[in-house]
């Protein structure tokens, strides 16, 4: 099995959400595990199938940190407010489409239950609404982008 088909089948593996996966390949196990006792990143060891297996040391693969894309200049201070957090996995977009204007830009006021954005999870478009008034001071998350579970997406000042 070659490194290329490792690296695709440990990246399905994380991004499905599955727990463990075992595979055994022209003469090659590989045991792929995630999961709460273990570290974030999952964990695989790769052994011939037909020779006794030694102990090795597990190599992990670093989870991809979501690159936030703010809205404010570098250099200024961070602002105030409360932080609105993704509930779910999913794909992160600012409107409706892409031909209609953005839910909610910097600087907008949102009411209780405004539409802040949608995440798709699973072919499910799901509204995430404003939990309380205020002001949008600074959106995180890039149009259409992947977004994990608790990862910021907004800043809201309350009024």
């Amino acid at each position: 099995m070659e490194i290329k088909e490792i690296q695709e089948l440990i990246r399905f593996v994380s991004k499905s959400g599955v727990s463990e996966v075992e595979i055994e390949k022209e003469g090659f196990k590989i045991h792929i595990k995630t999961g709460s006792t273990m570290p974030a990143s999952p964990v695989y060891a790769i052994a011939p199938a037909t020779a006794p297996v030694a102990p090795m040391a597990p190599a992990t693969i670093p989870a991809a940190e979501p690159a936030l894309a703010s809205s404010k200049t570098a250099g200024s201070s961070p602002p105030s407010g409360t932080v609105v957090k993704a509930p779910m996995v999913g794909t992160f977009y600012r409107s409706a489409g892409p031909d209609k204007e953005a839910f909610v830009k910097v600087g907008d006021k949102v009411q209780k239950g405004q539409t802040l954005c949608i995440i798709e999870a699973m072919k499910l478009f799901n509204e995430i609404e404003a939990e309380f008034a205020g002001t949008v001071m600074e959106i995180f998350a890039e149009n259409a982008a992947p977004v994990e579970f608790d990862q910021p997406l907004f800043v809201i000042a309350q009024s």
